[in-house]
């Protein structure tokens, strides 16, 4: 790290400390030729997440649109806010540590379901039946049907 003030190339770290709730690191250093310090933060690197949609186009991952469909799916329902984040947190670590830079929008909505299904079962139903796009009431009876099944 260059000093700011004479750009020499060595500095020491005086104090680091977490900033941003733990997202970065916040550390004090003073430069070893002209002694004046300065501050510098360090964060980790991320690289973007693209989503290919059905139709085959491509665009950022967004988790406030996750949220979003986990908000409608759960409205009027015993599910506070602090599960329906825990659970979008969860679903982006899985797809950034699955290292694929491209991933599915099927796969995220697979993702979001297989959480929804633990968490409340009428949210899973209200979910899926506007993901899988129900045709009529024998498939939403399937889905019904399937997750009798697996209790």
């Amino acid at each position: 790290m260059r000093c700011p003030f004479c750009a020499h190339p060595e500095s020491k770290v005086i104090d680091s400390r977490p900033a941003d709730e733990g997202a970065s690191i916040r550390r004090r250093r003073e430069c070893l030729a002209c002694h004046k310090r300065f501050t510098t933060y360090e964060t980790m690197e991320s690289l973007p997440l693209m989503v290919v949609k059905k139709d085959g186009s491509r665009q950022s991952f967004d988790r406030n649109k996750v949220l979003g469909g986990l908000i409608r799916a759960c409205e009027k329902r015993p599910v506070s806010y602090a599960t329906l984040e825990a659970i979008v947190n969860d679903i982006e670590q899985t797809l950034q540590s699955q290292m694929d830079r491209e991933v599915r929008s099927a796969q995220i909505g697979e993702l979001v379901m297989d959480r929804l299904k633990k968490v409340d079962e009428v949210s899973y139903v209200r979910f899926a039946s506007v993901y899988r796009q129900f045709k009529d009431i024998n498939t939403f009876l399937d889905e019904l049907n399937k997750l009798l099944e697996d209790k």
